[in-house]
């Protein structure tokens, strides 16, 4: 059982690696509506890869709770040695790809906030925080 939790895992890593290369496709190409849209499938599989990490946690520590005198890795046989490896893999390849996908979503965030403080200046008011000053191209007539 602990295979096949291992395997559903990795696919689950898998199809957000694939969703967050499409967003950053997306990003490139200021198409941010299909990003949007693709939000609740990428939570769907988190929420699957959390609950199949969380039965993989159960089984391993049933396994170890059965065999307290073993170490992990002479308890598990060859595939699911395998599994756990594939699993670190996919593990740390969407950590890379996010950590890039994070880079654009910060440039993209940083030129959005400048354009407003351009639009709208903001100056320091002390130690009370931020206040919006009045935009010399804005004007409220009442």
């Amino acid at each position: 059982m602990l295979t096949h939790y291992l395997l559903k895992a990795v696919e689950d890593l898998d199809a957000l690696i694939e969703l967050t290369m499409l967003d950053i496709d997306d990003i490139k190409s200021a198409r941010h509506d299909s990003m949007f849209g693709r939000v609740k499938v990428k939570e769907d599989r988190l929420a699957s890869f959390e609950k199949y990490k969380a039965l993989i946690d159960s089984e391993i520590a049933a396994l170890l709770k059965d065999h307290p005198e073993s170490g992990l890795y002479d308890l598990l046989d060859e595939e699911t040695q395998s599994g756990l490896a594939r699993l670190r893999e996919t593990l740390e390849k969407l950590h890379s790809v996010n950590r890039y996908y994070a880079r654009f979503v910060i440039t993209v965030g940083e030129f959005y906030n400048s354009l407003y403080e351009e639009i709208f200046p903001i100056e320091q008011d002390g130690y009370t925080g931020k206040s919006p000053k009045v935009a010399s191209l804005i004007e409220l007539r009442v």
